[in-house]
């Protein structure tokens, strides 16, 4: 009886009818790969970056072009490469003789939503060129903060740091972004699925075909409406163990941050809502945990050399503690 009355108090079947829709139109391209795609819409809700790795070919940035395609704001995209700088990526001032003055000429990461491919190619000093937008939303060049516009989201790419030629971005930056997607290799049925939808097909026109389904003003509906989820007192104390242990564990040379339980507490929130639910299950949290914790925490090297993963240290955290019921 309960339940009913919270599903009456919070109406989320617009935010469900849109999540359907933009499964349906980025599955007409995109074979599989469902929990990529539902954590690119909790990110959204949840108004965090989003980085992707994988080795090149699995459709990575196929995908970031897509999400951005249904979603009716405006996009671009920037390949970081070796020699990138970091006036490339937020703009510069140019010098204007007629009026004797300089002027700003904004970048591309002036967009809504910013795809950067291959974001692990660009040196150091280009990477800090992010840490402020990723965090405030805003610019400061020569003095002067220039806002950026609602919604602001990176879509970020990358390919595995084993790789030749890229570097490993600062922990800083890591730090903001509330996902890391692995996207893994797909299934032999998947990719005869793959082979049989884009036969005859450029990509340009898989591309064209996807529909807008999703407005600026409806995602700030959205995040506005995700707020007053319900999230019980236990479950709150559930992710702030969580995150501790990272913290105290002996194989770890760098546990999570307070950034990493507020990005847990919105992506479970922002789960539930997908799911048609306005209150939080630990299912719910148990979820989002690796996605949001794998690149924001850092193995000894004794562990990293016996071959342990950060999911798998995630994996025995959320082992050892007690799942609140």
């Amino acid at each position: 009886m309960e339940e009913n009355i919270f599903q009456q108090r919070i109406d989320l079947s617009g935010l469900n009818r849109s999540m359907d829709a933009i499964r349906e139109e980025i599955g007409k391209v995109i074979v599989g790969q469902h929990k990529m795609l539902d954590l690119l819409m909790i990110g959204l809700l949840s108004d965090g970056h989003i980085l992707i790795e994988g080795v090149p070919g699995v459709a990575k940035t196929l995908t970031a072009k897509l999400m951005a395609k249904v979603i009716d704001v405006d996009f671009s995209r920037i390949q970081f490469t070796p020699d990138l700088m970091p006036s490339d990526v937020i703009g510069t001032s140019v010098f204007n003789p007629r009026e004797g003055d300089f002027n700003f000429k904004k970048g591309p990461v002036f967009s809504n939503i910013v795809l950067i491919d291959e974001i692990n190619r660009a040196p150091a000093k280009t990477q800090a060129a992010l840490f402020e937008v990723m965090e405030e939303r805003q610019i400061t060049v020569d003095g002067v903060t220039h806002e950026m516009r609602f919604p602001f989201v990176i879509l970020a790419t990358q390919n595995p740091v084993e790789q030749e030629g890229t570097y490993r971005l600062p922990e800083a930056q890591l730090d903001r972004f509330i996902f890391k997607i692995d996207v893994q290799y797909p299934t032999l049925s998947e990719e005869i699925s793959i082979l049989a939808n884009q036969n005859g097909k450029a990509q340009t026109q898989l591309l064209a075909d996807a529909n807008k389904i999703l407005s600026a003003i409806e995602i700030q509906q959205y995040r506005t409406l995700i707020q007053s989820i319900v999230v019980e007192p236990r479950l709150i104390e559930f992710i702030a163990k969580i995150v501790s242990e990272t913290r105290n564990n002996p194989a770890l040379f760098l546990g999570a941050s307070p950034r990493a339980s507020l990005a847990i507490l919105k992506a479970s929130k922002a789960n539930a809502a997908i799911k048609g639910r306005d209150f939080v299950t630990p299912e719910d949290i148990i979820e989002v945990v690796n996605p949001v914790l794998r690149h924001r925490i850092i193995l000894t090297p004794e562990k990293e050399m016996e071959g342990v993963t950060p999911d798998d240290l995630i994996d025995n955290i959320l082992k050892s503690l007690e799942v609140p019921r």
